[in-house]
Parts: structure tokens; sequence; C-alpha cells
């Protein structure tokens, strides 16, 4: 029965930001139209919104820890949930992200995203959009801020193991910004799939950074074994051990 309760109270959280998104897009959509900071506000707004919400309505509550950065850097993160996203966006001043291009076509989502500077990628052409995406830097029509990517490309569930793809240090290499590496456990309450949202503390944590000038090799190395290190730590501490 509380399992039956928990996906009633699950669905309707999923109802209610979503339906706020909608509502938020279209009273912020006079300012974002002619400027991100209204972008940027619609989302802080949406996320604030989400993160209230999922405290009283299904029993989530998170933890922002570490030196969050405040300079433009890249941050490479641990992806498990659409709750990291949200964590992290919330915990920058001017977070944007590499993301799939077919976002673009995602009604709110879509617009909202390109209007706060993120960079939609082909999938399978990623080291063409990346040198289009520095390219943007170097000429300042991008918008400045901490552009966030996802290292191992998808979202992984908490204990499965992915490679952590090259893109993230030629990337790195490029831009020549220190990069902040980002652990979580975010997948453990709000799952990578489905419906069901399990009552917990979701957290996620800016590692140390790793200095612009790192060889490639070195810094894929350390990116993932720092990464993946923290991130079974907050596992353990929210409970989870995976089967084996």
């Amino acid at each position: 029965m509380a399992h039956a309760i928990q996906w009633l109270r699950s669905l309707i959280h999923i109802v209610t930001i979503y339906v706020a998104m909608l509502v938020l897009g279209i009273v912020f959509f006079p300012w974002a139209i002619f400027s991100p900071r209204g972008a940027r506000a619609a989302c802080k707004t949406w996320c604030r919104f989400t993160l209230w919400t999922a405290r009283w309505m299904i029993g989530i509550t998170y933890d922002i820890r570490g030196d969050v950065p405040q300079d433009e850097v890249l941050i490479a993160a641990k992806h498990q949930s659409f709750l990291d996203i949200i964590l992290i966006f919330y915990a920058v001043p001017a977070g944007k992200f590499i993301m799939k291009r077919e976002l673009m076509f995602a009604p709110i989502i879509g617009q909202y995203a390109l209007r706060i500077g993120c960079v939609p990628v082909n999938r399978g052409k990623r080291g063409q959009a990346i040198k289009q995406m520095v390219s943007d830097v170097d000429k300042g029509r991008a918008e400045p801020g901490q552009l966030i990517i996802y290292s191992q490309g998808t979202r992984v569930a908490p204990g499965v193991k992915a490679p952590y793809k090259i893109g993230t240090s030629v990337l790195f290499d490029q831009l020549g910004q220190d990069c902040v590496p980002v652990a979580t456990n975010a997948g453990v309450t709000w799952q990578r799939k489905g419906i069901y949202r399990r009552p917990g503390k979701a957290v996620v944590e800016f590692l140390p950074r790793i200095p612009a000038g790192t060889s490639r090799e070195g810094f894929l190395k350390r990116l993932e074994t720092e990464v993946e290190a923290a991130s079974d730590t907050l596992l353990e501490e929210a409970g989870f051990h995976a089967k084996i």
C-alpha cells in the first residue's frame, strides 16, 4: 500500500512540474525572447519550484556540496537522472549544457535551452559540434557561463559502469579552462526511467578542480577515477548497494 501511494504521489508530482513548465514558459516568454537573462530566470524558477514540491510531495530533499564554480569553467558531471540536471543548473550562476540535438525540438525545453546558450550536438558528430562550439566561444557569440557536459554521454543508472568518452578531454583541451568534476547519487531517489520516486536525499558534489593544461590522457583518467569514487561514496551514503 505504501509503495502504491508513493507511486501515485510521484505521478502527481510529474504532472505538476510539467504543467508548471508550460505555465512558466508562457509567462517568461516575452522576456526570454529578448534576453537570455529572461530565459535563465525562467529555468531557475522552474528548478526552484521542482525542488520545493519534491520535498513535500514525494519526500526528496537535496544537498549541494563542494565549491560551486562562479567563473567560466567546464563542468564534467556524472549523469544518473533528470534530477542531477536540475540540481547542477540550480547551483551554478550561468549553466549551459551540451545536449542532444533532438532536444532542440522538444516543446519549451528546446527553445529555452537554446536561449541560455546550450550547445546541440549531433550523435556521431560530436567532434564537429565541439569545434563549432569552441569557435562560437572564441568569437564571443556564445553566452558566458559554466559549460556542463556529461562525460559518459547518457544517463547511467546507479551501480552501472560505462566508459567516459574522449569528447570531454578534447573539449577540455580546446577550451583551456579548468574543469570541475561533479559526482552524484541522484539516481537513487529519482530513477533514470519510470514514474516512481523514492524518498531520500539527493546529493551533487562539486569536486576539486582539474587545472587547465593537464594532458588529455591524464585528465580523462583523473576525471573518471575521482567522479566514480565520489559517486560510489554518495551511493553508499544513500543506502544503495550494487547487485553482484
